[in-house]
């Protein structure tokens, strides 16, 4: 008898379900769904969490590929829409951990407008003529750390790791302002450091993007609970040894706990 095939498709983990809504954590490097974009992919979080649950999943908002960490899905269309009325008012509070180039040593809020960035196949039709979007980070250093290799014209290479809260949700915001700040994101393929990227990627065996929605505060769209969940450090886990680094998730809680404020 032929043996059955098996699904190559992962668990994806699950951080809170209720009749009302799931919450997962989202590995890097996964679509959230499906794209003519990327025509040679063949798994997705939506289409794979809809069959770890057997019933269907709505997306509530998204987050890049490359990017892993707290995403949320609702089990029905009306609550699909309460919570996409959330997030558009600013009501979630997120809290995304980062690795970066160069030290950043005080805490501060970055506004700076951001431009409507196309895609060259999705919006091929569209014109960028509109105005700059406000758009809003606020960041706090939390470690940093410098080591003796040359990957620029220095002696040594600094990086630190952050906390960031997206005031607003412009596309690709926490990348571009890293950027715009002269601190890249590691791994950041479109606005980082190419060298950088390599001796993590080569050297340190590290080849994501160093960029993870770490924790999400909002509200259930049905009984008004406050909820809070928050992702696994596993992907960060080794460097963040590497650089003797907090590795205890009570940390980074207690970090975001201070950092994370209400949208005003």
């Amino acid at each position: 008898m032929a043996e059955p095939e098996l699904s190559c498709a992962p668990i994806l983990p699950i951080l809170y379900q209720d009749h009302a809504l799931v919450v997962i954590d989202k590995p890097a490097g996964m679509l959230v769904h499906r794209s003519f974009l990327d025509k040679h992919e063949t798994l997705f979080v939506m289409q794979t969490l809809r069959d770890q649950l057997g019933q269907h999943v709505y997306p509530v908002h998204r987050l890049d590929r490359p990017t892993s960490g707290v995403l949320v899905f609702a089990l029905s269309s009306e609550v699909a829409r309460l919570l996409s009325e959330q997030n558009q008012a600013g009501l979630w509070q997120k809290g995304y951990l980062a690795l970066v180039r160069g030290f950043i040593n005080e805490a501060g809020e970055l506004d700076y407008p951001l431009s409507r960035q196309l895609d060259d196949i999705a919006d091929k039709f569209s014109h960028d003529d509109k105005a700059a979007q406000q758009a809003l980070t606020r960041y706090q250093p939390l470690q940093q750390v410098e080591l003796p290799f040359a990957v620029g014209r220095y002696a040594s290479s600094r990086y630190a790791l952050v906390a960031l809260q997206p005031l607003t949700g412009r596309k690709h915001q926490l990348r571009r302002h890293l950027a715009h700040l002269r601190h890249p994101i590691i791994g950041d393929t479109s606005h980082g450091d190419g060298k950088h990227n390599a001796f993590f990627k080569q050297q340190l065996h590290c080849p994501r993007l160093m960029l993870m929605a770490y924790t999400l505060r909002l509200k259930h769209p049905l009984t008004a609970e406050p909820l809070h969940f928050t992702a696994h450090l596993t992907d960060f886990v080794p460097l963040l040894q590497r650089f003797d680094w907090p590795t205890d998730a009570g940390y980074y809680q207690q970090c975001f706990s201070e950092f994370l404020v209400e949208k005003t």
